[in-house]
């Protein structure tokens, strides 16, 4: 795992970067509210695309009149 204070290696797992000491490791809610908003963001990317089709219908038809 790479530190992202400053960019040193550690052990997979580590909680404190073995270089500068800085504190490295995830919570576990903050992992589960990343994979709650990700999930939430392609719910709503699949929306805007159903709602995309909607109008591309809807002009379509409105065109062949």
């Amino acid at each position: 795992m790479t530190c992202p204070y400053c960019r040193s290696g550690n052990a997979e797992g580590a909680l404190v970067c073995a270089s500068c000491g800085r504190d490295i490791a995830v919570p576990a809610t903050l992992i589960a509210e990343r994979d709650d908003l990700l999930r939430k963001r392609d719910e709503l990317r699949d929306e805007l695309k159903r709602a995309r089709d909607e109008v591309e219908a809807f002009m379509k038809r409105r065109h062949a009149r």
